[in-house]
């Protein structure tokens, strides 16, 4: 079942400092195991894939014994054979959102396969709600379309027998993860299709995203009181209500799809209003005011210098004028004061690369890209002209990501 929340939680992301202004350079995969590409989107099977494998596995193979007892054993080979036929269905509804993402130009980071389902991890958010509308909807849409061929496989098929079986297994199933997905709650693809409704209706995204996300965490709690109600009142229906096994084995199940609703809609709730404040992250107000000062300046120096300018940052310039490297707040912390007449900045200093130089004018996402393209803790900040304008720090970047994160919504 996929769980494409937008604005992200687990189908779309916002970098981050945990993206390279930590200085780690990317964020930890933690996809699992890596199974492929697909149009150049990596595609991963989590651990946790494995466990419901072999739950489904169990689960049907139990249900062959009834329908097909002369299978014996081979009935859990032809139960494993489900599970991984009904990923593979999971994942053709993964690809769909994944093309309809790069169709619109929206970079996707990865696909994972994981315990109740799939995820598109997509990067930016759509443009319009016409396009957040087609995003989340081509997904149940091709479940939907799939459990109808299924259906038309069943017909060419003899009842009673495996492949019969397998067939009318994986058209329920299919049909049951378009259902559910179509379900008007965040982190749901219908959660996702009112969100785009609510947002062109209103104007605003975040307006979509509130109604979508309140409304997931409403159907987090009908699940949770509702799916085992409706079990134990359709087996006391038929003369047979179910045994504490059943009922503890539904509320667990219950439990967990009602967690997972309430966390992807709380998700997107933060990761929306993280998104209104992301164009207060602006590079010339984050930055710091820097002096230049030549690679063989002693340390105390150039603080003195610093000091004396209001400024709270060093960049080594060369005989020209021009920027070669950034002094990294780290180092000057770590020498002592009375060594400091005696050690030159250039010991101190981190050459300027390729991609430590960023513009002035950069701000909100497109900043963030560009600190994680390049790792580091300081970069120099140029106006559009070339000339220096400072150093911006990754720890007050960090800062003032944390702060927007923290600031209630507008």
């Amino acid at each position: 079942m996929s769980e494409n929340g937008q604005p992200p939680s687990d189908g779309e992301r916002t970098p981050g400092p945990g993206d390279g202004p930590d200085g780690t350079g990317k964020r930890p995969p933690g996809g699992g195991f890596l199974m492929g590409r697909i149009f150049g989107v990596p595609v991963y099977v989590a651990p946790s894939w494995f466990l419901v494998a072999a739950l489904i596995t169990w689960v049907f193979g139990g249900q062959l014994d009834r329908v097909l007892p002369e299978l014996g054993n081979l009935r859990y080979l032809v139960s494993l054979f489900f599970a991984v036929a009904f990923y593979a269905s999971v994942l053709v509804h993964e690809l769909a959102h994944t093309v309809a993402a790069l169709r619109f130009d929206l970079p996707v980071r990865r696909i994972q396969l994981q315990f109740f389902g799939g995820v598109s991890e997509i990067e930016k958010e759509s443009e319009t709600p016409g396009r957040e509308f087609v995003l989340a909807f081509v997904g149940p849409l091709l479940s939907l379309v799939l459990s109808g061929l299924f259906y038309l496989g069943l017909k060419l098929v003899e009842p009673g027998t495996v492949p019969g079986v397998l067939l009318a297994g994986l058209m329920i199933s299919n049909l049951i993860v378009a259902a559910f997905n179509l379900l008007p709650g965040l982190p749901l693809d219908g959660g996702r299709m009112l969100r785009a409704v609510v947002w062109k209706l209103s104007g605003k995204p975040m307006t979509g995203t509130v109604a979508a996300a309140w409304t997931g965490r409403a159907l987090a709690i009908a699940v949770l009181i509702g799916l085992p109600l409706l079990s134990y009142a359709g087996g006391a229906s038929s003369g047979n209500p179910t045994s504490g096994v059943d009922s503890l084995t539904d509320a667990l199940l219950a439990a967990i799809l009602a967690a997972i609703i309430w966390t992807g809609a709380g998700n997107s709730l933060r990761m929306a209003r993280l998104r209104e404040h992301l164009p207060e992250l602006q590079a010339r107000t984050l930055t710091r005011r820097a002096v230049p000062v030549a690679s063989d300046t002693p340390l105390s120096e150039a603080l003195r210098r610093a000091n004396e300018a209001g400024a709270r940052a060093l960049v080594v310039v060369d005989g020209h004028g021009d920027p070669t490297a950034v002094v990294r707040e780290a180092a000057i912390v770590g020498v002592p004061e009375h060594r400091r007449p005696w050690v030159a900045v250039s010991g101190l200093a981190q050459d300027i690369k390729p991609g430590m130089k960023v513009s002035a004018e950069l701000a909100g996402e497109d900043l963030l890209d560009t600190l994680r393209a390049t790792p580091a803790t300081e970069y120099l900040v140029v106006e559009p002209t070339g000339e220096i304008y400072g150093v911006l720090s990754t720890a007050d970047v960090e800062r003032a990501f944390l702060a927007a994160m923290a600031r209630p919504q507008s």
